[in-house]
């Protein structure tokens, strides 16, 4: 591999208007009726479905797909929504190919899974297209909760909540809600605004009072919630980053993928948007291939993804590898970064090769640079503000199997808590699951 180092800058506009809304379209094509049906008639309906135990949210997936395949959509988005209120933004970003759709007997059979993902984003979106909810509030209890944060834990949590009766006040440091559903996932995940129309349909229930731009620490405090709420649920996520501890990594253009990602997902015109020429994203999960595709997509010339151990421990699945090499990305496995070159500004990153010998990682002491003039980390985040009460587990808030922190009254889920495994679709059974335990806790 060559060992220069790059000098070309970083800039916007590589690509037209018309070559990015091409790139940044959506990745799975929407099933039209007919294609829905005949999607839905590959479904066994197995009476002890793997699907459903594969599933977090634990959806009647075989039910579900029936309701599709006798002409009754809506009726097949409650039995969806029932489960997971988030039901049509996991349907877009789940990945169902080493969940539901990996244990699908048809999967086993013929290596062709029943399409399950499609199909719930094919339900949901035509409920959510006639407008309205599912469900009605019960009648209003005395009791009022507070939930800290608006991504897929806090908002699952708040919209159970309040259909059990109890008034919500929402609270989000960022000016507006959806959390990662918003700002953390590839934009060709979820297009045409997707996660704020969600979110808008989510709180038509009524009952939760939203509050924005408070963080827990400076706006609010875990003390302060105790005294003026019956009940509190942490779901804030994770905001710090993970360091790289390589020497050279506070130099210019380097850069966590997750603001990255934000920012895109932000930008009302993305020829406005810089790009390097070369790009090195370092990590092997799913930001990390969100970061290298969309860094491609944008018109990075070179992109590659460099992970330290081998492919088989990447956390990003084999599905979303793909993608990655499909779009032009490049993936180097075993190798972690020993330093950022450049004068200031990033210009490349030299590299170790690893080996794996047992569960213990080692550099071998063959180094290589990569040319880069943009690097981004995608190594894993922690959390932030976490107050000095909870009990800390691994680094994040521990919490019982319903999310039963060790504070009195205080639950938390989603990813700054333990027992899950950093997805949306995860982070929404979690936030359900506390509701109900809030909604016994409090009822008695």
């Amino acid at each position: 591999m060559p060992n220069s180092v790059a000098t070309d800058g970083i800039v916007s506009g590589r690509l037209n208007n018309n070559d990015l809304t091409n790139n940044f379209s959506d990745l799975h094509p929407v099933l039209n009726d007919h294609e829905a049906l005949v999607a839905a008639d590959r479904c066994y309906f197995c009476y002890d479905a793997p699907c459903m135990d594969a599933c977090p949210t634990s959806i009647d997936i075989p039910l579900f797909i029936r309701q599709i395949a006798t002409g009754t959509p809506e009726a097949s988005a409650k039995t969806i929504f029932s489960q997971n209120i988030l039901g049509g933004m996991c349907a877009r970003v789940c990945p169902t190919e080493t969940l539901c759709e990996e244990v699908c007997v048809r999967e086993t059979a013929e290596g062709k899974p029943v399409e399950i993902g499609r199909l719930q984003r094919y339900a949901t979106d035509v409920a959510m297209a006639k407008g309205g909810q599912p469900f009605q509030r019960a009648a209003l209890t005395s009791k009022s909760v507070a939930v800290v944060g608006a991504g897929p834990a806090g908002l699952s949590c708040a919209h159970r909540l309040a259909v059990l009766g109890h008034s919500v006040t929402l609270f989000d440091a960022r000016p507006k809600g959806g959390g990662l559903n918003e700002f953390g996932i590839a934009s060709y995940k979820s297009v045409d605004g997707f996660a704020q129309k969600e979110l808008d349909w989510l709180l038509s229930i009524g009952g939760i009072d939203v509050r924005y731009n408070k963080t827990m620490g400076a706006d609010i405090t875990l003390e302060q919630l105790q005294v003026d709420y019956d009940a509190v649920f942490l779901g804030m996520g994770l905001g710090g980053v993970n360091a790289l501890r390589a020497d050279g990594e506070d130099k210019d253009n380097v850069l966590d993928a997750v603001s990255f990602i934000s920012d895109l997902r932000q930008a009302a015109d993305l020829t406005k948007l810089p790009i390097g020429k070369r790009v090195v994203v370092i990590g092997g999960g799913m930001t990390a291939v969100d970061a290298a595709v969309q860094a491609k997509l944008l018109g990075a010339l070179d992109v590659t993804m460099v992970y330290r151990r081998g492919k088989e421990r990447m956390s990003a699945s084999v599905f979303e590898q793909d993608l990655a090499t499909s779009k032009g990305v490049r993936i180097i496995y075993n190798a972690q970064p020993v330093k950022v070159m450049g004068n200031g500004t990033a210009a490349g990153v030299e590299f170790a090769y690893t080996e794996t010998v047992g569960d213990q990682l080692d550099a071998t002491g063959e180094t290589f640079t990569l040319q880069a003039d943009q690097v981004f980390k995608a190594i894993g985040q922690t959390i932030e503000d976490i107050p000095a009460a909870l009990k800390i587990e691994h680094g994040k808030i521990g919490v019982s199997e319903t999310g039963r922190s060790s504070v009195d009254g205080v639950w938390a889920g989603g990813d700054c808590a333990t027992g899950g495994d950093d997805l949306t679709v995860t982070a929404v059974a979690e936030g359900r699951d506390a509701a109900m335990d809030i909604h016994a806790s409090l009822m008695g």
